[in-house]
């Protein structure tokens, strides 16, 4: 059991979420960016906000649907500052179909849907240990 301030609660869920989007990012391509562990920290920073705010009242795929849209969003605006920007073409997927200048496609927006489960499963973990609450899977 284990009780800290919000401060410290966003900071870890930051880092966690950056963490593990590189690490799925490194298992697929074999490589990531420091990008990525920021891109994935907003990102699971804004999944607990649409767990905590929508709980119970919106079912698990409807908040599937709104993490995959937040996290497609998160790319898009970090594949714009990162990639066209700042030049880095950290990843570039203009070859795939129905992509926006190469930044985001559908393809990883379901990819985001599929993993926004597993993340929403973990947001309710660590909220429940932080809180010092026993949570079953």
């Amino acid at each position: 059991m284990l009780k800290i301030n919000n401060t410290l609660k966003y900071i870890l869920f930051f880092f966690v979420g950056g963490f593990i989007y590189c690490g799925i990012e490194t298992l697929f391509r074999g490589y990531s960016h420091i990008s990525m562990l920021i891109a994935g920290g907003i990102c699971f920073l804004i999944i607990d906000f649409i767990n905590q705010k929508y709980g119970h009242e919106i079912p698990l795929p409807g908040k599937m649907f709104l993490a995959s849209l937040a996290i497609t969003a998160v790319e898009l605006v970090a594949g714009i500052i990162v990639n066209l920007w700042m030049n880095l073409n950290v990843w570039d997927y203009s070859e795939i179909p129905l992509n926006a200048w190469g930044q985001i496609c559908p393809l990883f927006s379901l990819v985001w849907f599929v993993l926004a489960a597993p993340a929403i499963w973990l947001d309710n973990q660590l909220r429940g240990f932080l809180a010092g609450n026993n949570v079953r899977a």
